[in-house]
């Protein structure tokens, strides 16, 4: 508990909100910091760790037709909109004891067919895709590595680690044609390179990458 509370204490500023709980005092958001550590491993063991609790409430209490949670999304299937609502207004009363407040613009009832955002994907009945801000993360993300490999401050070794992590990630779902898209006009113009570094990465970046069981 001592090395948690020096990496909480050390870690990065939080963003400022006042935000009042039941039992606070008028200046008990002044005394509190607010939030994990990011970029940490921590701040995924200290998520999983302080909403157990919420994990035990879904499934004993609220027992919804499935409940899924990766660290601070989460997820409840029903069959009936008016007891999800439900459902939905006491996990926000729960997580009040715990000095949570739910994502205002994502705290909804959806229905099915819809389609949902989890994770980075929009998920719908028969496929999933990637969620567009994702997307164009990863489009200007390309453009700077381009320009740092061009500049000599990126080795083609680590660009290529990049993009292929996030080619594992995008094969999860119906992103072929996204790929195809997305690569085509991804060049890289090394300057000191040699032309073989440019013509591996057009070669790989257009190889659908396989899943291994």
């Amino acid at each position: 508990m001592e090395l948690a509370g020096r990496i909480i204490d050390g870690s990065n500023e939080q963003e400022e909100v006042i935000e009042y709980f039941p039992g606070d005092s008028l200046f008990t958001p002044f005394e509190r910091r607010r939030g994990l550590p990011i970029g940490n491993q921590t701040s995924q063991f200290f998520a999983n760790v302080y909403l157990n609790p919420l994990d035990h409430f879904a499934l004993r209490e609220l027992r919804p037709g499935l409940y899924l949670r990766y660290v601070d999304d989460f997820v409840l299937f029903g069959s009936d909109k008016r007891e999800l609502r439900s459902m939905a207004e006491r996990i926000r009363e729960f997580l009040q004891g715990l000095r949570l407040s739910p994502h205002p613009r994502k705290f909804r009832v959806y229905c099915c067919s819809e389609g949902v955002t989890l994770l980075g994907w929009r998920i719908l009945p028969a496929q999933m895709r990637l969620a567009r801000p994702n997307v164009v993360r990863m489009r200007r993300r390309l453009k700077k590595m381009a320009t740092a490999y061009r500049e000599g401050r990126l080795r083609f070794e680590q660009l290529n680690c990049r993009v292929h992590a996030w080619l594992g990630h995008a094969a999860f779902g119906d992103t072929w044609r996204l790929r195809q898209n997305l690569f085509a006009q991804f060049i890289l113009r090394p300057a000191e390179h040699g032309r073989n570094a440019r013509g591996r990465v057009e070669q790989q970046s257009t190889e659908r990458p396989r899943l291994e069981p």
